[in-house]
């Protein structure tokens, strides 16, 4: 069964906020949302989600702060910004410090679940597009699962160390935490588990990439993994 998206809804009008959830929980998705500023700057820096829905004007961060502080985070998360605020400065603004869409309140359910399909449907055609990954002394072809390395060796990737590289490597520039790759690649909830099957995943991994492979998969220490060593 294929997982559903997560979106997060950061807004800090109660009665929006929950109209919102209601209307992406019933078309499907799976919801999760931050009351305000400081809640959302938390969540959208640490939660794991493929969209946030931002609000511009909220307490203690404003969503151009958040939206900010992604961008320096976690490049390449999408975005949607819902306000009232339909000038054009604010439109500009927002689009060039790289959200995906803007929609302006009060919009229409059908709308709205619109765009997020849009967006959703834009981002993953991004994140499955590039085959191959090159690093300094190889590339790895995702769709053979293999690793070529400049030395002429070659090794063949299991398809969940290939899942756990294209993960990493299609949110390059963010450390990515354990409870993430459980999520997402195992697809098993990490709440209350204690494994080390993705330390043992990512040991094999850089056997595999050569001399260079604590180069290319990098651990941050007390945050997770990362991506390093692209060309």
């Amino acid at each position: 069964m294929k997982e559903q998206p997560v979106i997060l809804v950061v807004e800090d009008d109660a009665a929006v906020r929950q109209g919102i959830v209601d209307a992406l929980g019933f078309a499907g998705y799976e919801v999760i949302s931050a009351s305000d500023g400081r809640e959302g700057m938390e969540k959208a820096l640490r939660a794991s989600y493929q969209l946030m829905l931002l609000d511009l004007v909220m307490p203690y961060h404003s969503g151009f702060e958040v939206l900010e502080a992604l961008r320096k985070e976690r490049p390449g998360q999408p975005v949607i910004i819902l306000s009232a605020r339909g000038e054009e400065a604010d439109r500009v603004k927002g689009l060039t410090m790289g959200a995906d869409d803007y929609v302006v309140k009060p919009f229409s359910v059908r709308e709205l679940l619109a765009r997020v399909d849009a967006v959703l449907r834009r981002s993953s055609e991004r994140s499955v597009g590039a085959e191959i990954y090159q690093f300094q002394g190889g590339k790895i072809d995702f769709s053979r699962r293999e690793v070529a390395l400049e030395n002429g060796q070659r090794h063949e990737l299991s398809e969940r160390e290939c899942e756990l590289m294209q993960y990493l490597a299609s949110n390059s520039g963010r450390a990515i935490a354990r409870e993430e790759l459980l999520r997402h690649v195992w697809r098993i909830d990490p709440k209350n588990i204690e494994t080390r099957t993705i330390d043992m995943h990512v040991a094999h991994l850089r056997e595999k990439l050569g001399d260079c492979g604590n180069d290319v998969v990098i651990t941050v220490r007390g945050k997770g993994y990362r991506v390093g060593g692209m060309l």
